[in-house]
């Protein structure tokens, strides 16, 4: 789908190259480009979190609102 939902709606701990603090849910990373697309995809810095994510309908739904929202709400309950 390329919406790049989960490189903004989560907050995320660990460092991220160009982020050494992680970064807070709804924050944009700052490796996502204009288009989408992780720019450090296979960087070996890239967190171990975005590598094990899989995009699944459930929590991306159809397009990228939907994503937006349901990762949101994932976040809030798991806060």
């Amino acid at each position: 789908m390329n919406c790049g939902a989960c490189c903004e709606a989560p907050s995320i701990t660990s460092y991220i190259p160009g982020m050494p603090d992680g970064k807070p849910a709804g924050v944009r990373c700052v490796n996502l480009s204009a288009d989408n697309l992780c720019l450090i995809f296979t960087d070996p810095e890239r967190p171990a979190l975005c590598d094990t994510f899989k995009a699944a309908s459930d929590v991306c739904g159809e397009n990228r609102d939907e994503a937006l929202f349901l990762i949101t709400d994932l976040e809030i309950q798991t806060a």
